[in-house]
């Protein structure tokens, strides 16, 4: 028998028993509170945020694993600036993000970004704030990252 994957997406350090993990692993006849705790250990640092998370189990020999992933860019600006939303309108601002809060979360994606230098990934997130009507350093990202790309501002 091979392999079952159950996906999931929950939010950080608070997974239960309940879906979308307990009625699958239930029938799978493994230690469903074990399970529960790993995953909450192991997305406590994303706290407040949706995570996706994966549990593989050999039914077989009831092992488990789980791996957690990286919450998506738009969850961790709305973190950093501590608003729960971004914007519903074109021209609305919901916050403003720091240049440095803007590396930390490229760095903290860095796998999961395309684009060889931290200024590319950078350039990403700033995509995503000015999508969301989030601001970084008080200007419209798009004025950022035409500020990298001309060499005017070094990262």
């Amino acid at each position: 028998m091979s392999d079952v994957i159950i996906n999931g997406l929950i939010e950080g350090g608070k997974a239960t028993g309940g879906p979308p993990f307990g009625p699958a692993l239930g029938p799978l006849g493994v230690n469903i509170n074990a399970i529960i705790a790993e995953i909450n250990k192991k997305t406590a640092d994303f706290s407040g945020i949706k995570v996706p998370v994966k549990v593989i189990v050999d039914p077989s020999t009831k092992s488990y694993k789980v791996e957690v992933g990286m919450p998506p860019t738009s969850a961790l600006i709305l973190k950093e600036i501590g608003v729960a939303s971004g914007a519903k309108a074109k021209d609305e601002v919901v916050g403003n993000i720091t240049m440095d809060q803007v590396k930390k979360i490229a760095k903290s994606k860095d796998a999961k970004l395309y684009g060889k230098s931290l200024a590319e990934k950078v350039n990403q997130v700033l995509g995503t704030c000015k999508s969301m009507g989030v601001n970084c350093e008080n200007e419209n990202p798009k004025a950022i990252i035409a500020r990298i790309k001309s060499g005017e501002l070094k990262l």
